[in-house]
């Protein structure tokens, strides 16, 4: 999935006000909680995810995985919270990207 740099903003702005939903402890990105984080795409598609393990360099690993893992797409990142993004079409209400 492609999405342009003015709809990955917008985006951002639709995330600011969210709360992370799944939160990375001490154990890391296990199979378990990327099957959480898949569940909360799938039902969000728009999702904040805290990673309080390791230091940086583990931190960019583990956003870089889920990213992979999930096909989501990396909207935005401050700090130890990452903001992911996945279109779900069979959703009841979408999330309608702007044709910016």
């Amino acid at each position: 999935m492609s999405i342009t740099e003015k709809q990955k903003r917008w985006l951002k702005k639709q995330a600011h006000h969210l709360k992370p939903v799944v939160t990375l402890g001490q154990h890391g990105l296990t199979e378990a909680v990327l099957a959480e984080i898949e569940l909360a795409l799938s039902h969000h598609e728009l999702l904040k995810v805290k990673v309080n393990a390791g230091d940086r360099d583990e931190r960019d690993a583990a956003i870089a995985l889920i990213g992979e893992r999930t096909e989501a797409v990396l909207v935005g990142r401050i700090g130890h919270v990452a903001s992911f993004y996945r279109a779900n079409p069979e959703k009841r209400d979408p999330i309608l990207l702007p044709n910016l």
